[in-house]
């Protein structure tokens, strides 16, 4: 009986630790928040070798008496992964204590400003409001008849409150063109998919990042970006790439394939199917040379790590409170496919959470 009530214990300050940690992660969120915002990254970066507590914080022009508070947000970030403490040679051998540096992960190698590919406009758009607060109202909304979290807590949709607002309008394109800069590291692999086309439209492709890099790794595509018409103001043509002004729901031009990165998770099954549907009328002319390529998330918990698998689940939930859109299964991918009419489908994993789709007619 006492083994079992141990046991149970146990259990239980577990479940608490468990219960506590999920609890608290909005405070690991905004401790990478905080160290964006200083540029902890960049300066690190600059500092050309690891930095010292005392040397961060003079850079960081800090009050020293708070050198004790951004040592506790460093012991956190470098438990978290972003940063890596190392030992520093301070050149003095009756030294009594090690002096410890603070050095980049990769991860925070992906938060330097001006480095390419850089994640830092992508945070930072995570971290506006206009993000933060829809997931706050989920338990709210589950009550109301509105269609997502975001029209409970701003009173509008997304895509209206990103066309009204200048400010996170740019940085959300931003975060758009840094996410797509991460294309450049595997577009090389990606070229076997191209062959043989001539041209290619990139519907929804925002300030053409995707399209910008396809152009230029292969001089022989024609490629076009179609997006809304604010979106792709001022967005310059150049050799082979050309921006057009529409709706994808409305009209595709013919290719000899559609592109659609990060585009389909951000609608709702009928939304999808309608623009699946125009995007198979604008291939229709190729017949079944055409295809359709998607650049996107599957959820695959049977084989994706844990770590892997909770980052998709978050984005769905991302979605969930923000649009009307979803992470799919491949079973649901497979299911919107058929209904918008084609036969079939290859999935290929890339690196990270994203796959390449290619729907055939």
């Amino acid at each position: 009986m006492e083994m079992k009530q141990m046991q149970s214990a146990e259990e239980l300050f577990q479940a608490q630790s468990h219960l506590y940690s999920y609890t608290y992660h909005f405070i690991g969120s905004m401790c990478l928040k905080s160290a964006v915002h200083l540029g902890i990254p960049d300066i690190i970066h600059k500092h050309g070798q690891p930095i010292t507590l005392n040397e961060l914080v003079l850079a960081l022009q800090i009050d020293p008496n708070k050198s004790g508070y951004v040592y506790r947000l460093m012991r956190f970030l470098v438990h978290s992964g972003f940063f890596v403490t190392t030992k520093i040679d301070g050149g003095k051998e009756e030294e009594e204590e090690e002096i410890m540096g603070y050095d980049l992960t990769p991860s925070s190698r992906l938060l330097l400003k001006d480095t390419v590919p850089t994640l830092s406009p992508f945070v930072q758009a995570m971290f506006h409001p206009a993000i933060l607060h829809p997931p706050e109202f989920l338990a709210e909304w589950f009550h109301t008849n509105e269609p997502t979290p975001f029209h409970t807590a701003h009173g509008k949709s997304f895509w209206d409150y990103l066309s009204q607002n200048q400010e996170f309008n740019g940085l959300f394109n931003e975060a758009m063109i840094s996410d797509s800069g991460m294309m450049n590291l595997v577009i090389k692999d990606c070229k076997p998919v191209f062959e043989g086309m001539s041209l290619l439209v990139d519907v929804g492709g925002g300030k053409g990042a995707v399209a910008r890099l396809l152009s230029e790794s292969l001089p022989h595509l024609q490629c076009i970006v179609l997006d809304l018409p604010h979106v792709v103001e001022n967005s310059q043509d150049c050799n082979n790439l050309k921006f057009v002004g529409g709706d994808m729901f409305q009209s595709i031009p013919s290719a000899d394939a559609i592109l659609l990165k990060l585009v389909l998770h951000a609608y709702s099954d009928e939304d999808c199917i309608k623009v699946l549907k125009m995007c198979r009328e604008a291939i229709s002319s190729k017949g079944k040379e055409g295809k359709v390529i998607i650049i996107d998330i599957v959820i695959n918990e049977k084989n994706d790590k844990r770590e892997l698998t909770e980052s998709k689940l978050l984005f769905d939930l991302l979605m969930m409170s923000v649009v009307t859109g979803k992470e799919r299964e491949e079973k649901e991918w497979k299911k919107l496919f058929l209904e918008a009419g084609f036969s079939h489908y290859k999935i290929t994993p890339i690196f990270g959470m994203r796959s390449l789709i290619e729907v055939y007619p």
